[in-house]
C-alpha cells in the first residue's frame, strides 16, 4: 500500500516526474522551475515548490538548486577516455560529486574524433554548469582552455601549480621516482624508459623524474622510446628493443607494459630473469600479468573527492589557497627482480 507522500515501492526517493505529478505540471516545467526559467508563471513556480516541501525534498539536490540558484552539476571535459587513467579519475569525480549533491556532464575530446577542448567547455557551459574540471589535459588542449572566457571556477587535473585555475593530481614525478628508485636499489645501472606522448602533462613528469633521478645517481640516461599509451604500442616495442646493456624498464602506464612484455616473450626474453619492468597506474588487471607486473598505484577515489572539494569550495566562494599533491604507491611483484650478475 502506497501513500501520497511517497511513490510506489515506499523507499525510493522521490524522482522529478513524481514532483510532477503532484503538482499537475510537466517534468520538463519542473525543470524549467528548478534551472531559474524566467518563463514560469509565478502561481506554476509555487505549485511545484510546494510539492517539493510536501515531498521533503528540503536535504536534496533539488533543494539546494532551489535555494542556491544552483544548477548543481560539475561539467568534465576528459581527454581519450578509453585509457584507464582517465576514465578512472572520471569514475571517481562521478562518485565525490554525487555525494555531495552534485551531477556530472562530461565532454569526451580527442584527435581521432576532431572534438577539442574549446568545443567541450562551450557545450557544457551552454547546458549550465556550476563549474568545470579537465582530466588528462594535453598541451595544447590547456592552450585552447586559455583562450576561453569561463564564467565559471575551473580546475585541471595536472601537477603542475598554474595561475589561472585550480589545479589537483596525484603526484606523478614522485610515483616514477620510486618506480626508478626501486631498480636502482634492486642493482639496475642501465635502466630504458617508454615514454606516454610528450604533449600530455603526466607522460612528460613521469619521464622527467625518470631521467632526475638516473642523474642523481650518475647513471647513463638513453632517450626515451616514445609510445602512445596502448598496449599494441608496447608490443611494438616488445618485438624490436634493443636492451644492449639495459637490464630494466621503466613504462610509463601498464598497458603499454603488458604490450612489451608479451612481445619480449615472443622472442624468448624473460621477465624478470632477463630484464625486469615496471608498470605505472596498478589496473586491476596487472596483479594477474605473466609475470605479476610492478607498478606504482594511483589513488583515483581520492584524487575524485580532492577534485569536487575544490570545485565545490571555489563555486561556495570558499578558497581553500590550499593544493594538495596526493601521494601514490609502489606496488612491488615479480616482474623485477636484481639483474643477473
Amino acid at each position: 500500500m502506497t501513500t501520497d507522500s511517497a511513490p510506489a515501492g515506499g523507499s525510493r526517493k522521490p524522482s522529478i516526474y513524481d514532483v510532477a505529478d503532484r503538482a499537475g505540471v510537466s517534468h520538463m516545467t519542473v525543470s524549467r522551475v528548478l534551472n531559474g526559467h524566467p518563463n514560469i508563471r509565478a502561481s506554476t513556480r509555487d505549485k511545484v515548490m510546494t510539492a517539493i516541501d510536501e515531498m521533503h525534498y528540503t536535504r536534496s539536490s533539488i533543494a539546494r538548486a532551489l535555494a542556491t540558484n544552483r544548477a548543481m552539476r560539475i561539467g568534465v571535459i576528459i581527454d581519450n577516455p578509453g585509457f584507464y587513467g582517465p576514465n578512472s579519475v572520471l569514475r571517481a569525480i562521478e562518485v565525490a560529486a554525487r555525494q555531495n549533491g552534485y551531477a556530472v556532464s562530461s565532454f569526451s575530446v580527442g584527435e581521432a574524433d576532431g572534438r577539442r577542448v574549446d568545443a567541450g567547455v562551450v557545450e557544457l557551459v551552454t547546458q549550465g554548469v556550476d563549474a568545470l574540471c579537465v582530466i588528462a589535459p594535453r598541451a595544447s588542449s590547456l592552450d585552447l582552455l586559455r583562450q576561453q572566457a569561463i564564467s565559471v571556477p575551473t580546475l585541471v587535473v595536472k601537477e603542475e601549480p598554474d595561475a589561472q585555475m585550480h589545479t589537483a593530481s596525484v603526484d606523478q614525478r614522485a610515483g616514477a621516482t620510486a618506480a626508478v628508485r626501486h631498480l636502482i636499489d634492486l642493482g639496475h645501472r642501465t635502466i630504458l624508459h617508454i615514454a606516454g606522448p610528450p604533449d600530455w602533462f603526466d607522460a612528460k613528469a613521469r619521464t622527467e623524474a625518470w631521467q632526475a633521478a638516473l642523474e642523481a645517481e650518475g647513471l647513463p640516461v638513453v632517450p626515451p622510446l616514445i609510445g602512445d599509451w596502448s598496449s599494441d604500442s608496447g608490443y611494438a616495442f616488445g618485438r624490436e628493443l634493443e636492451l644492449g646493456d639495459a637490464t630494466a624498464v621503466f613504462v610509463a602506464n601498464d598497458q603499454m607494459a603488458l604490450g612489451l612484455m608479451h612481445g619480449l616473450a615472443e622472442r624468448g626474453i624473460r621477465v624478470p630473469d632477463d630484464v625486469s619492468v615496471v608498470g605505472f597506474d596498478d589496473v586491476p588487471d596487472a596483479r594477474h600479468y605473466q609475470p605479476p607486473l610492478t607498478t606504482v598505484r594511483q589513488h583515483f577515489a581520492l584524487l575524485g573527492e580532492v577534485v569536487i572539494g575544490e570545485l565545490v569550495a571555489a563555486i561556495e566562494g570558499e578558497e581553500t589557497g590550499e593544493r594538495e599533491l596526493i601521494q601514490p604507491e609502489l606496488r612491488v611483484r615479480s616482474s623485477t627482480a636484481a639483474p643477473r650478475a
